[in-house]
């Protein structure tokens, strides 16, 4: 997840790293309207930082929101797939599955505008070109993209519209809402699994170079609870398309890329960094797709 592309980021950036949470303070305990109105204005910052729709301005802004609003990362997924599932299926009415894949993923990358996409190509480059930890920091840094990047990235978008092309209509969609909430569930727990890689210093958005607690992360695991509700009760002949075998080649895959990364990550740069989580999305995102396109011969 490259964090050099927001607005947010660029005003997060002069502030320092360590501030304490809320709860590390001495408040009195909120109440539940409080509570939501907080969450709900945390859901709004993810939504500003991860893609291009429009966001009401922040009244007293507070950078720590933004390392808050990690925990909704999964709802935002979950809206980009819900909107890039709309797109596949009016264009697969218009056209063939493969053009309906393609039109999906440009909108996609249109409405994050590319930020994932971004991070999967500088770690490509970073992790493909440089033999130090530092070397690979300077060229994750750099704006200019290189040979690693550039066929990581057209590779990546490759295999996701082709999987997507392979699917049932249903299916797809299905897979859609599902792969975009739970590969940003499976990037953030890389928050909870590793420290910060990079330089705090300078990290272009200081708040999100914190740990989240476990806890935190179990917060986060239920947008996918609320993305599965959802496809069951509006595709329910979709889910059922889809056997158990496909379901636990999805998960199987997913937890193999981002455990993949993690190992990857801390060896290589100790810790996670922006660009990091941008992999790791998009790998475990590729990797849902695949368990769930896959031919398999029982279920």
């Amino acid at each position: 997840m490259s964090l050099s592309t927001k607005q947010t980021s660029k005003e997060s950036s002069k502030l320092p790293a360590k501030q304490l949470e809320p709860s590390q303070q001495s408040l009195p305990k909120p109440s539940v309207g409080q509570f939501i109105r907080h969450e709900w204005l945390l859901l709004l910052v993810a939504m500003q930082f991860l893609t291009r729709l429009p966001v009401p301005p922040f009244k007293n802004y507070n950078p720590q929101w933004l390392h808050q609003s990690s925990r909704h990362f999964p709802g935002i997924g979950l809206l980009v797939g819900l909107l890039c599932a709309g797109v596949f299926w009016l264009a697969s009415v218009l056209f063939t599955p493969l053009v309906a894949a393609v039109m999906s993923t440009a909108f996609g990358i249109k409405l994050t505008g590319a930020f994932h996409e971004d991070g999967l190509a500088d770690s490509c480059d970073g992790l493909g070109g440089g033999l130090t930890r530092e070397r690979t920091l300077t060229i994750m840094k750099d704006s200019r993209l290189g040979t690693y990047g550039v066929l990581g990235l057209v590779s990546a978008l490759l295999l996701k519209i082709a999987l997507l092309a392979a699917m049932p209509l249903s299916v797809a969609i299905v897979a859609l809402i599902i792969g975009h909430t739970a590969s940003r569930l499976f990037c953030i727990s890389l928050l909870t699994l590793l420290p910060y890689g990079g330089e705090v210093e300078h990290a272009k958005a200081k708040p999100m170079a914190q740990q989240l607690t476990p806890l935190q992360g179990l917060f986060s695991s239920g947008w996918l609870l609320v993305a599965g509700i959802l496809v069951m009760m509006i595709f329910p002949s979709a889910v059922r398309q889809i056997s158990i075998s496909q379901w636990l080649a999805a998960l199987f895959l997913a937890l193999f890329a981002t455990d993949y990364m993690r190992r990857l990550l801390r060896r290589r740069l100790d810790g996670y960094t922006g660009d990091g989580l941008g992999a790791t999305q998009q790998l475990s995102e590729m990797a849902i797709y695949a368990g769930l396109a896959a031919t398999i011969p029982f279920g």
